[in-house]
């Protein structure tokens, strides 16, 4: 699959998942990234603001969910 997905620091349980899922992680935090096709947050409240961003790209809100979850709702907006 190797699609690229930026994730929020403080979510390496869902890190894991995606990996294990066939997933390729980048850091959202730090220099602008490229070929990513959805962004995980933890959804605590805090606003990011990364004017870098295609506006197009779905970003999953991580509070409150599993990381098996946040692999099936990706594997299902990415297909």
């Amino acid at each position: 699959m190797y699609t690229t997905i930026a994730v929020e620091d403080g979510l390496g349980n869902v890190v894991q998942a995606l990996h294990s899922a066939g997933f390729k992680t980048s850091p959202l935090e730090g220099p602008p990234f490229k070929n990513v096709r959805a962004v995980v947050v933890k959804g605590d409240g805090k606003d990011i603001f990364l004017p870098q961003w295609d506006d197009k790209l779905p970003v999953i809100n991580a509070a409150g969910r599993s990381a098996e979850e946040i692999v099936d709702v990706l594997r299902d907006r990415l297909s």
